[in-house]
């Protein structure tokens, strides 16, 4: 069966410096990344119908994995939606593929930000769980420039088996995201 490197390095690195570091009695309290969740709000597609079609291709591309639609629950009319009415996209990345697209992430995308001096410390949700945000969609080479027609971020959730912020970080900088420094 396949494995990418980041969970060969997971099985025989991190597990190991993670027991020694919190002290954990068995293999299976080691805390585990469940999966990552890509986000992206189409507000605008309200407008424009053709930005749903255009964001859908891109996160297809971006995570290997079909993306699904995120409707809204009830109207508002401040912002002239409808019950039912398509509000975002995401994607639920697991196993292999959601390795795959942390490698990615952390060795090719995060270095093609401009000015990136590391993610926040603070996107922690008290529970284990990361959030960052990408404001343009351009760091990822799958992405074609020329054929943009929008610029739009997007939200990563990484959520872990842990409750606990702490290890959360450990484990995550463990697999090499670039935290910044204080």
């Amino acid at each position: 069966m396949y494995q990418s490197n980041l969970q060969k390095l997971y099985k025989k690195e991190i597990v190991p410096d993670l027991i020694k570091k919190f002290g954990y009695r068995t293999v299976m309290e080691v805390p585990k990344l469940k999966k990552i969740v890509i986000h992206q709000g189409i507000g605008l597609s309200v407008f424009d119908k053709k930005i749903i079609d255009f964001s859908m291709k891109e996160i297809t591309n971006i995570t290997g994995q079909k993306s699904v639609f995120c409707y809204s629950k009830h109207d508002e009319s401040g912002f002239k939606l409808r019950k039912g009415m398509v509000i975002g996209i995401k994607v639920t990345l697991r196993r292999t593929k959601m390795f795959e697209f942390l490698e990615r992430l952390i060795f090719i995308s995060l270095p093609r930000v401009r000015d990136f001096n590391g993610v926040k410390n603070s996107s922690f949700d008290g529970y284990g769980n990361y959030n960052m945000g990408i404001s343009e969609q351009i760091i990822y080479p799958e992405i074609n420039i020329d054929k943009i027609k929008k610029n739009m971020g997007m939200n990563i959730t990484f959520v872990t088996s842990t409750t606990k912020d702490i290890e959360a970080k450990n484990l995550l900088s463990s697999f090499g995201i670039p935290f910044k420094k204080k």
